[in-house]
């Protein structure tokens, strides 16, 4: 007994990296055993699948399929945040009649100043994959690591490469009071964090603070904005009648949209029009393909349409979205019906890996089909006191609805994206710091960097370059913040953070560098981002990333004493 005993300490002191130094035939049992193996949540093991159901010689083989899964997980990512979270954002902030401060149905980022609603609403419906990424990454200290690096890689990358590309694609004059705040801002949450790591820990205060910081930063936007606002009617007021105002970029793009557009679509309808029955409804609504779009696009779209066209499926028929600016909102009635009984049942099968859809009442009757009978009836009385024509009244409650569910969806993904990556890194060894600056931050900054490649490109370099700060301060504060305080609340401890060695103090100093260049070099320039100072910018993220990677294996470390 007290042998056995021993064998169990040792075994459980073993880092489970450990297990492809064992002979073949002993991981699987080492993998199912050990503690450090094991994941919280999710719905896959991955670990146990590389080592118990695939032998040894098909390793190769299990990784490029996990690889091609990670790729995946990171589409389903972008397309829930892009066609289902952030429209119903939109949708709840327009039902809550918000104003533009803090909305993100306002007018776009514009060229001369950040716009508020950037910071808050639309900060969180593009870094919504990033967010729960590091809320999933908190939740376990044993991957807090990949949070730091995801946080930290992004930081870094949209500030070389996004910035750099920017100003290679179009250089420009970037605002310089947006851009001073924005940037000092960014070095004082950088700060915050890099004092947390040096610390080693994170208390309630340090997280309370993360968060209230950035509701300072808001605080501060909103308010710069309505003091240029201000000074804008002033200055259009003293202005003389006969002066010709001057508009700007996006006003401009508002007018020519407005002046040379044309509805396609009016040719394709139909000169006798029929009322579509219930079924043809459900059939449309329930159709993610464009036939008209589909025609007229080239090879490589329809390819990634083809691959997009399950998940958009699945998520048409699980998640509602309401659309005020559309005559009848988006209103479908059969389909809405449906996901009265299908939405909620995702929530209870997807909260905490469905731990509590599973749950039986009494024992006798589990938790997921008392939430089935409900729906349905609830479905059921809808279905009977609206018609196919015009939306009720209760409609804008299916923002919510779809907001909930569309943001659980990115929570189910994200839990995957952490474990499989964690796996990953186990069969190779690597840390979890550099798999998060790496893959994950790759990964979550993908969509981030060709919207603001393509904004460049139709003229509109100081809308992307004012785009590149906003959302990754919201991403480490809130992203830190939240994080640390939901596992405070659940352990009731303060969060310990065990940095990967001289590879985080890479991470965070290079970010802090690249800061401290843009800050001096910038304003020296005038302002100005020239094709050179974009170069400049990838030489440094290149040159990051050759050390980090050194780091990782080795060639470059710390001597010890």
């Amino acid at each position: 007994m007290c042998l056995w005993l021993q064998v169990t300490t040792f075994r459980e002191s073993i880092q489970c990296r450990e297990v492809c130094g064992l002979n073949a035939s002993d991981r699987c049992a080492f993998v199912r055993t050990n503690p450090d193996c094991r994941s919280d949540g999710g719905y896959l093991d991955y670990l146990e699948g590389i080592f118990c159901h695939f032998p040894a010689r098909l390793l190769p083989l299990a990784i490029t399929l996990y690889a091609f899964w990670l790729l995946y997980l990171f589409l389903i990512l972008g397309v829930t945040a892009a066609k289902f979270f952030c429209p119903n954002l939109s949708a709840i902030s327009t039902t809550l009649k918000l104003s533009h401060n803090v909305a993100p149905g306002a007018p776009a980022l514009r060229p001369l100043d950040t716009s508020p609603h950037g910071v808050t609403f639309l900060a969180f419906g593009n870094g919504a994959p990033d967010i729960f990424s590091a809320l999933v990454a908190f939740s376990d200290p044993r991957t807090a690591g990949l949070a730091f690096g995801a946080l930290f890689g992004a930081g870094v990358l949209v500030t070389t490469v996004v910035a750099g590309g920017i100003a290679i694609l179009r250089p420009f004059t970037a605002a310089s009071r947006p851009f001073l705040r924005d940037i000092i801002f960014y070095m004082a949450a950088v700060l915050l964090i890099f004092t947390a790591l040096y610390c080693g820990r994170v208390t309630l205060a340090w997280a309370l603070g993360y968060l209230g910081f950035y509701a300072f930063y808001v605080v501060t936007v909103v308010l710069c904005t309505w003091i240029y606002q201000r000074q804008r009617r002033r200055s259009l007021v003293c202005s003389m009648p006969a002066t010709p105002e001057i508009l700007s970029d996006s006003e401009e793009e508002r007018m020519s949209s407005n002046t040379n557009s044309y509805d396609y679509g009016e040719e394709y309808r139909p000169l006798l029009l029929y009322p579509e029955t219930t079924a043809q409804i459900l059939v449309q609504a329930l159709n993610p393909l464009d036939y008209r779009k589909w025609r007229t696009k080239p090879m490589y779209w329809r390819v990634l349409k083809v691959f997009k066209l399950p998940v958009e499926f699945l998520l048409l028929l699980t998640v509602p979205v309401m659309d005020p600016d559309k005559e009848d909102r988006n209103w479908k009635r059969p389909l809405n019906c449906l996901h009265l009984v299908i939405s909620p049942l995702f929530l209870t099968l997807t909260l905490q890996s469905g731990a509590y859809g599973v749950y039986e009442i009494g024992g006798l009757f589990p938790v997921w089909a008392v939430v089935v009978i409900a729906g349905t009836a609830l479905a059921a009385v809808t279905f009977f006191a609206t018609s196919n024509s015009e939306p009720p009244k209760f409609h804008w409650l299916f923002a919510f609805l779809g907001f909930l569910t569309s943001a659980l969806w990115i929570n189910a993904a994200a839990t995957e994206v952490v474990n499989i990556l964690r796996s990953l890194g186990v069969v190779f060894r690597l840390s979890n710091t550099v798999l998060g600056l790496t893959l994950l931050a790759w990964g979550n900054s993908i969509g981030d960097v060709f919207s603001d490649f393509t904004l460049a490109r139709q003229g509109y370099p100081r809308m992307a370059f004012s785009a590149c700060f906003g959302g990754i301060i919201f991403n480490m504060l809130v992203g830190v913040g939240l994080g640390c305080l939901l596992q405070i609340s659940r352990s009731h401890v303060e969060v310990k953070l065990e940095p990967d060695g001289l590879l985080v103090w890479i991470l965070a100093g290079t970010l802090g560098l690249s800061l401290v260049c843009s800050l001096v070099l910038v304003p020296l320039q005038c302002f100005q981002l020239s094709r050179v100072y974009g170069c400049c910018l990838l030489l440094l993220y290149l040159t990051f990333l050759v050390v980090a990677l050194l780091t990782e294996f080795g060639v470059i470390h710390l001597k010890t004493v």
